[in-house]
């Protein structure tokens, strides 16, 4: 992972992401967790301001810390870091659900996962968080501007095929809408859709909201070959959100990634069609 940082960092030190809103003094997130361990990774869009600053917008100091900035290393500028700095950011992105990870984003996510006899806080078989873009931003991904996404995704298009190419990671697991449609733009795979009945959210006086997994097989992200057969599932279901996502539907979207992960540990070299159940 020591290249795929360096790769990080002197993109956070060069203009490719200036008028992004990048916090440009918080280091980039190649993994929350050890990926170098994990064999399950899920994926969200980018690392949440919370993870750099409190609720008043400061950075986040002594106990309370999560990741390295230019103020925990002692850096000037990124361009100055060195060998000893990326092992500081690696290890903190190592320890990330040792110390004081953002569980009130993690632990619904963990459950979810809890199937595949993985979680983020196990020892023994530890899951990992990934995001497609490893940078935290001032604003929540939905509060940036068209062209600050555009930038943002195009700018570290090949940072998850980097992080996963070398990785133990078999299975990828996509969390929500806007991941999966993320994730197609700049990987160029193409996911089954498939409409899960179970997880339909049913509303009063508005129209039901519809539950749709999608999965792929897959050798290769965007052009960047792997070294293991790679599952990815996703939702189109916001499991984070505290209104409307149920208990029930996000155990049956629990139990059809147990089940998808279990088929394909027992056939490896199986179909698409076959590595993505229905209900």
């Amino acid at each position: 992972m020591h290249t795929a940082l360096t790769t990080l960092i002197d993109r956070l030190a060069s203009p490719v992401l200036s008028g992004t809103d990048v916090i440009h003094w918080g280091a980039p997130v190649p993994s929350f967790g050890d990926l170098s361990r994990a064999s399950v990774a899920t994926v969200g869009l980018n690392p949440s301001n919370r993870e750099f600053v409190d609720d008043r917008g400061d950075e986040l100091l002594g106990p309370h810390r999560r990741f390295h900035t230019l103020n925990s290393l002692g850096l000037r500028s990124w361009l100055d870091a060195d060998a000893r700095h990326l092992r500081l950011i690696l290890d903190s992105c190592r320890t990330y659900f040792l110390g004081n990870p953002y569980d009130r984003w993690f632990k619904r996510l963990d459950r979810l996962i809890s199937g595949v006899g993985a979680s983020y806080y196990s020892a023994s078989s530890p899951a990992c968080h990934l995001d497609l873009i490893p940078y935290a931003t001032t604003r929540k991904w939905t509060e940036l501007t068209f062209r600050q996404r555009s930038s943002l995704l195009a700018a570290t298009a090949d940072s998850l095929a980097l992080l996963l190419r070398d990785s133990s990671i078999r299975l990828l697991i996509l969390n929500g809408r806007s991941v999966v449609e993320q994730f197609g733009e700049v990987t160029g795979v193409q996911l089954e859709r498939h409409e899960m009945h179970e997880w339909t959210l049913r509303r009063r006086r508005k129209p039901d909201v519809a539950g749709f997994g999608y999965c792929a097989s897959v050798t290769a992200l965007g052009g960047v070959e792997l070294s293991n057969r790679l599952l990815v599932l996703g939702y189109n279901h916001n499991i984070q959100s505290s209104f409307g996502v149920t208990r029930r539907a996000v155990e049956a979207i629990r139990d059809w990634v147990t089940q998808a992960a279990t088929a394909t540990e027992i056939i490896r070299e199986t179909t698409r069609s076959r590595t993505c159940p229905t209900n």
